[in-house]
């Protein structure tokens, strides 16, 4: 359980006085949240109805407002958007107005949300803080280490409800259902060829154009598409 009770007058994200939500701080006391340290010694608190995790209780109670049925509080009177929180409205109502008041001081980037110019800097910085201990993959966010991840245990949550292919990202699914559906919103403009992503268009432009990206370390042979180099490299491998 949560050790320490919220202060008198303390305001969460949403501004609302904490004292007032009487419902989400029963919850938040009544074992819904499971208090951790890291190895630094700084303690995050997680919730145990999903998966959220956050390093200040008043970011994880406006959170729990979700399981309260209470994420209608914040409404966008342009379109369906609402959350319980009022800085993300504030956030999304800048996909309507186009404002965007975080700017890189390195380049001509502009956003309207500061976590994603933290983000960006990063670009600059070459900063990776994100590593796989198991081999050298570095990233900026840690939403691709743990997809990358994927590749080392062979988990594949993503999966297809007409057949049994699954997949390690769901963008990978929304590709594969298009194979069911016949939709091949892709097509070239040389040919009547049509293709179902945009990656298989662009190894069928190549036989238009004759580009061939793929070099043999080896020799001089030169592919069009990463698999005939990789048949072509067993040319070269010696079998004892």
């Amino acid at each position: 359980d949560i050790k320490h009770e919220p202060l008198a007058n303390e305001e969460n994200e949403s501004g609302t006085n904490l004292e007032e939500s009487a419902d989400v701080k029963e919850t938040y006391q009544s074992g819904n949240v499971t208090t951790l340290c890291n190895c630094t010694g700084e303690t995050s608190v997680k919730c145990n109805e999903c998966s959220y995790e956050t390093m200040t209780k008043s970011s994880l109670i406006c959170h729990l407002r979700i399981h309260n049925n209470d994420d209608t509080k914040f409404k966008c009177s342009l379109c369906c958007y609402k959350t319980p929180n009022k800085s993300h409205i504030t956030s999304h109502m800048r996909t309507h107005s186009g404002y965007k008041p975080f700017e890189c001081t390195e380049c001509n980037y502009k956003t309207a949300r500061k976590g994603d110019l933290a983000r960006h800097m990063q670009t600059h910085t070459g900063d990776r803080p994100f590593e796989c201990a198991n081999c050298n993959y570095k990233t900026t966010r840690k939403g691709h280490l743990v997809c990358h991840m994927r590749i080392h245990t062979g988990d594949k949550p993503f999966k297809c409800s007409e057949c049994n292919f699954k997949a390690t990202h769901k963008s990978s699914v929304i590709l594969h259902m298009r194979t069911h559906k016949g939709d091949t919103p892709f097509r070239c403009a040389e040919c009547n060829f049509m293709a179902a992503d945009k990656s298989s268009l662009i190894r069928h432009m190549r036989t238009h154009t004759g580009d061939k990206p793929f070099q043999c370390a080896e020799c001089n042979y030169k592919a069009a598409q990463k698999g005939n180099l990789a048949r072509h490299m067993h040319t070269h491998t010696i079998y004892t």
